[in-house]
């Protein structure tokens, strides 16, 4: 059965978090807030779960699942090699609403879709979303809607379009950005936005030096 959790209560969200997380380990799939949107999301290694999580969306293998990380240091055992526009970035906008694609590491049992050897990180800042992650670690997550749908910026939203194909809703009230998070590939010869969002390509361009008109060619 479906269980919401009202997170602004505390009582509510100590019961929510700890069932999100017994959820998770077990394969289940949980919709939770983040500072961007609300994701829906599944343990990273476990094939079955983010097979389910792209069933519920109705989406491809052809779009992968980017992963949730609750600390800085979890991206180390993930990457291949964590390159230095990588960490000048996290230290500049993590936790927040930047996501960052880096090659993974081969040796990782996980498959989160037709990635081709990459992985898209992010930290988010969100209590509800740190606490989550640091229980359970890295979770498969994507925004909570059915594919081609706004993406969710209260909890209902993801309601309507996911219902009892998630096992636990926690509620945190509306999103603080209520967009989905800045996309920026590193994994080519220079860094390259591939989708824009609350992280302008300015401030990134001064973080990394480069002229921001580089980073959206």
């Amino acid at each position: 059965m479906t269980e919401l959790f009202d997170c602004r209560d505390p009582g509510q969200r100590s019961r929510g978090i700890a069932s999100a997380v017994k959820a998770v380990k077990s394969g289940r799939l949980v919709v939770m807030p983040t500072d961007t949107v609300y994701g829906i999301g599944a343990d990273a290694f476990d094939g079955s779960a983010v097979a389910a999580l792209l069933a519920a969306k109705g989406r491809g293998r052809d779009m992968p699942v980017g992963v949730l990380v609750g600390s800085w240091q979890t991206i180390d055992g993930l990457a291949l090699s964590v390159p230095e526009a990588a960490r000048q970035l996290i230290r500049a906008f993590w936790p927040g609403a930047l996501s960052l694609v880096i090659q993974h590491a081969p040796s990782l049992q996980w498959d989160l879709g037709d990635a081709r050897g990459t992985v898209m990180l992010r930290m988010p800042l969100h209590p509800v979303a740190i606490e989550v992650l640091r229980e359970v670690g890295p979770m498969a997550v994507s925004s909570a809607n059915i594919s081609g749908q706004p993406p969710a910026v209260v909890v209902d939203d993801a309601r309507r379009q996911l219902g009892d194909l998630v096992d636990v809703y926690l509620d945190a009230g509306p999103s603080a950005e209520q967009t989905a998070s800045t996309i920026v590939d590193l994994t080519g010869l220079s860094p390259r936005i591939l989708r824009s969002g609350p992280v302008s390509a300015e401030a990134i361009g001064r973080v990394l030096g480069l002229d921001p008109a580089s980073l959206t060619d």
